[in-house]
């Protein structure tokens, strides 16, 4: 990593040149074209040109997918074996997803039009220690002995869930897939997996790494297609114990009902979010509030779940505020994500390019001033790049503010008291995540507890670590978290074994 982050963007270009991509199906260990033979094409956004041919599975593909899931699972090959079998499987994992980070962060910047900076540093090696915390971890969990009388013996006991459906969204392919196939695979499930349709090349590859680990065939199988065929036909799949998607909230909602219309499988949501930035008028420094806010809005792209992209700032601090974010905004470069100064690279499609600056037309209709931004960049580059954009006076019935944008898009909003701060953040139906800048440790515990999220950060913009669950209130989650030992108990069955003792 460090020798390709000091190479020229000559040096990266001529070694993105060389990627070879795998675009077939893997299913039952090995890679197989679509039951139909068809394939579509994936574009760079970077270009908007044509990327790779990848395999259009459909119905059929996701039943041999689940047939190999449901053998793996029966045979016992890797859901019977001990935690720490499964924990040097996943260990080399995880070692050879740090061994060809170079070649997945290339991918990676590619197929999804993230900086390379980015996938070289953040979420590449963030995708190998997400497996190998999840590895470390199993062997540590215990099942419990129940109080009961002397001549009983009750156990409390977890097993596999058996068969897990993933969709995954496009926006941190590698990393998402991490989340999800860490805790299934480290308690010893089956998984068959949807990438985005965008964004399929770097889980084909890392189901390739998983096999030469020693992970059993037909225990990770990866079905490429679109989302409307491959994720609706996972949902309903009746051999399918339970389902875990990251995306949209109106995508969210056709799970649960796939679920409720076939076998009732478990359903687990991490949904969007319209993140709320709380910047009260206790705050001296801010500086940091610039630095995090903009983090939290910029960050790649803006295509996050979590994006801060509301910052309710209190009146005494709105302009000098507002200032200072337009001139942060000029240090994030917008360019061709292969270069390595690039801080902000393509949105993923066209479409995508075209609903976000709709939605910076419409708060100006609407009444906001563009602070900055506002624009498509790079145009002559045939890419889809967006300018990054800083709306000012806005309110909270504003589209902008009540909408997830997923792209680097922020609007200020003001606020006069404590309580109009916590009922404008909390007036949404997300409730994913929300940061609060405070000097006062008072002000920090009350707020905190009062706003609606399942992650706040006090301070900072932070989704935690590896060891603190990540999921929403509202409409924002349901019924899981992905992230820290709470992932591992929604792939998990509780068991009760009531053993009564004879000649006690």
């Amino acid at each position: 990593m460090t020798q390709l982050l000091a190479m020229d963007e000559a040096s990266i270009r001529a070694a993105a040149s060389g990627v070879e991509f795998r675009t077939r199906a893997f299913i039952g260990g090995r890679f197989v074209d679509a039951a139909s033979e068809r394939e579509f094409v994936t574009e760079n956004p970077a270009t908007g040109r044509p990327l790779a041919s990848i395999a259009a599975c459909d119905e059929r593909d996701v039943d041999r997918a689940v047939r190999a899931a449901r053998a793996a699972a029966d045979s016992g090959s890797w859901s019977r074996t001990s935690p720490a079998d499964r924990k040097r499987v996943l260990g080399r994992f995880a070692d050879l997803i740090g061994e060809h980070r170079v070649e997945l962060a290339l991918v990676e910047s590619l197929d999804a039009g993230k900086p390379i900076s980015d996938c070289l540093a953040l979420d590449i090696p963030e995708t190998a220690s997400c497996i190998r915390w999840h590895a470390e971890a199993i062997d540590k969990v215990y099942d419990q002995v129940a109080p009961t009388p002397d001549n009983v013996l009750a156990m409390i006991v977890r097993e596999p869930v058996g068969v897990v459906g993933a969709v995954i969204p496009w926006n941190y392919p590698a990393q998402m897939a991490a989340w999800k196939l860490g805790p299934a695979l480290a308690t010893g499930n089956s998984v068959v997996i949807k990438p985005a349709s965008h964004t399929s090349l770097s889980l084909l590859r890392m189901a390739e790494l998983a096999s030469e680990a020693g992970l059993p065939d037909g225990v990770l199988n990866v079905v490429p297609g679109p989302g409307g065929v491959v994720g609706e036909a996972i949902g309903r799949h009746v051999d399918i114990d339970a389902v875990t998607f990251t995306g949209s909230t109106e995508v969210g909602r056709r799970f649960l009902r796939y679920a409720s219309e076939s076998n009732l499988k478990r359903v687990m949501l991490e949904l969007g979010g319209k993140s709320p930035q709380i910047v009260m008028p206790d705050v001296a420094d801010l500086d940091t509030v610039v630095e995090n806010a903009t983090n939290a809005i910029f960050w790649n792209m803006g295509e996050n779940c979590s994006a801060g992209s509301r910052l309710i700032v209190h009146r005494r601090h709105r302009n000098e505020l507002v200032e200072r974010l337009v001139a942060a905004a000029g240090g994030w470069r917008v360019g061709d994500p292969l270069d390595p100064t690039t801080r902000i690279g393509a949105m993923i499609s066209r479409s995508h390019l075209e609903r976000v600056l709709s939605y910076v037309d419409g708060a100006r209709r609407e009444g906001a001033r563009i602070a900055v931004g506002g624009s498509r960049a790079r145009e002559d580059s045939g890419g889809h790049f967006v300018e990054p954009t800083i709306l000012d006076h806005v309110t909270n019935d504003f589209t902008v503010a009540r909408e997830e944008i997923f792209g680097p898009v922020l609007s200020v909003i003001e606020f006069e008291s404590e309580d109009e701060a916590v009922t404008i953040a909390n007036d949404t139906p997300y409730g994913l995540a929300a940061s609060l800048y405070t000097t006062d440790l008072n002000v920090a515990h009350r707020v905190a507890r009062r706003i609606k999220a399942g992650v706040v950060a006090v301070n900072c913009y932070s989704e935690g670590d590896m060891t603190t669950p990540f999921g929403g209130y509202k409409q924002s989650g349901f019924a899981g978290h992905d992230k820290s030992l709470q992932a591992h108990d929604q792939y998990m069955e509780t068991k009760t074994i009531w053993i009564q003792l004879a000649g006690s």
